[in-house]
């Protein structure tokens, strides 16, 4: 039997040892682009997009809005039987978003977004 291999959820966002030294003078410019990228890079893998970015900010997403026009054309073709189907669908469907932002010192800024 094969093991299914799982993402954790739970991924540190710190940078990895060795991108700044902590206590000495701020990362520059390029030291935190690379610290941003190598945080967006872990997001990515645990199934996150990107939804924009600039230099220090992204702004990543999960999940899939819900086709309410579809739902409404399936729910009226079959009666109001798909009703049940799309009313589960909407209340269990989430679209998170999160934006990172890497400040002077190096460190990753998370804020969760609407």
């Amino acid at each position: 039997m094969k093991r299914r291999r799982t993402v954790r959820e739970s991924a540190s966002i710190e940078p990895p040892p060795g991108y700044y030294v902590a206590g000495a003078e701020p990362p520059d410019a390029a030291q935190r682009t690379l610290i941003l990228d190598w945080v967006v890079s872990r997001r990515i893998a645990s199934g996150w997009r990107v939804e924009s970015r600039s230099g220090s900010q992204v702004v990543l997403v999960r999940g899939q809005p819900v086709n309410h026009v579809l739902h409404a054309f399936l729910t009226v073709f079959s009666c109001l039987v798909w009703g049940i189907v799309w009313a589960g669908v909407a209340l269990a469907n989430r679209v998170e978003r999160v934006a990172l932002t890497v400040d002077a010192q190096g460190r990753i800024v998370t804020v969760s977004a609407p």
